[in-house]
């Protein structure tokens, strides 16, 4: 396997040395060890961390390094095709793409998709790659080839990265976060533990699903009332506005994340503008990408409520323990909505957490039937 330092060490004796991007757990030890490199920015979505790598290129003549997931190479369909692009701005950058769902290798039903299209549509942009050697001799000669391609045609590079490719690393930096009480699972808990049988739950994607399913599994209350959104990260706040403007006389709950609200942050302008009574926002709030490896975000360098409040929303409430949540609950749930909770919590889940053991499919058809 590949060592992180080495590959880092490896790039920028090619004069990359700015880096950007968004999480990945396949990626987590190679960014672990940029992020100790102090030359890391983490950007909001993959089609920021395009631009923001563009400007630095305009404004140093630097090839830059950009690192995701392939679930969210999505979000840099537009930045690629209609900025950095030969056939429009021309900017070279090296993009490190973590390959979840390759075929072959098992992986969760959100990724298979993903996986099984990531060569195809890498082809259709008609964007260079290569697959990631896990040695390190072979390496070098991939990233040679990488520079010599994007110096001389001045276009992005990829190199797609398969699970395993590199060794262990562990953070030297870790950022210091405040220790809250409840961790998300605690505060998922709580506020299941509040809803009636007629309320709706959104949760967003990550180990926040994981957790809604296990505490509804363990309460034996079936699933039927939550949309477990295993992936699509950063939408399930619009998923739940669907829901909330289509079925007024239900209550729905979206659970989202910092990281995810942070991702597609606008869309709360959005809830807020159409002012949907029933639509309380959840945000739960523990300052990283804890399901990707735990890298900070910047949830707790901002006031998540007053960005609500800004947008719109009607009520904006906080809780930092669990004490707060339940003495503040029933206030909220008779609130005239849109209105929004920033619940902070510490991060980190158990090691045993599992998986929710319902196709996707099958949450869809038991949940559409209960809206019914």
């Amino acid at each position: 396997m590949l060592n992180p330092q080495a590959f880092l060490d490896l790039i920028k004796s090619h004069g990359i040395h700015f880096s950007t991007g968004v999480p990945d757990s396949l990626l987590k030890d190679f960014a672990g060890c940029i992020a100790d490199s102090g030359s890391d920015i983490i950007a909001a979505n993959e089609g920021g961390a395009i631009a923001l790598a563009a400007g630095h290129y305009l404004a140093t003549g630097e090839i830059p390094f950009v690192y995701m997931q392939n679930s969210g190479f999505g979000n840099t369909v537009n930045p690629l095709a209609s900025l950095v692009d030969p056939e429009v701005y021309s900017i070279p950058m090296l993009l490190m793409i973590g390959w979840r769902g390759e075929p072959g290798v098992k992986d969760e039903p959100q990724h298979v998709k993903q996986g099984r299209i990531s060569e195809t549509l890498l082809d259709a942009m008609e964007i260079r790659y290569d697959i990631l050697s896990s040695e390190i001799e072979e390496a070098k000669e991939q990233v040679e080839t990488a520079v010599h391609y994007m110096e001389k045609h001045q276009a992005p590079y990829v190199l797609l990265v398969r699970k395993g490719t590199f060794d262990s690393y562990k953070m030297k930096n870790l950022p210091q976060v405040p220790d809250y009480e409840m961790n998300r699972e605690d505060a998922v808990k709580v506020i299941l533990g509040q809803l009636n049988t007629e309320d709706v739950v959104v949760s967003t994607t990550g180990k926040t699903s994981r957790e809604v399913f296990e505490k509804r599994a363990s309460d034996h209350s079936g699933h039927e009332r939550d949309f477990l959104t295993v992936g699509c990260m950063g939408h399930a706040s619009q998923i739940a506005l669907g829901i909330a403007l289509a079925k007024k006389g239900r209550k729905v709950f979206c659970l989202d994340g910092d990281g995810a609200f942070l991702m597609h942050m606008g869309s709360s302008a959005i809830i807020a503008s159409q002012a949907p009574e029933n639509y309380f926002h959840i945000v739960i709030n523990n300052g990283s990408h804890d399901s990707v490896g735990g890298q900070p975000t910047v949830g707790f360098d901002m006031d998540f409520g007053k960005v609500a409040e800004g947008c719109g929303y009607k009520s904006v409430f906080k809780a930092e323990t669990k004490t707060e949540l339940e003495n503040l609950w029933e206030q909220f749930v008779v609130t005239e909505g849109p209105v929004f909770l920033e619940v902070k919590v510490r991060k980190g889940a158990r090691k045993d957490l599992g998986r929710p053991t319902i196709k996707p499919v099958e949450n869809k058809r038991d949940f559409m039937n209960n809206l019914k």
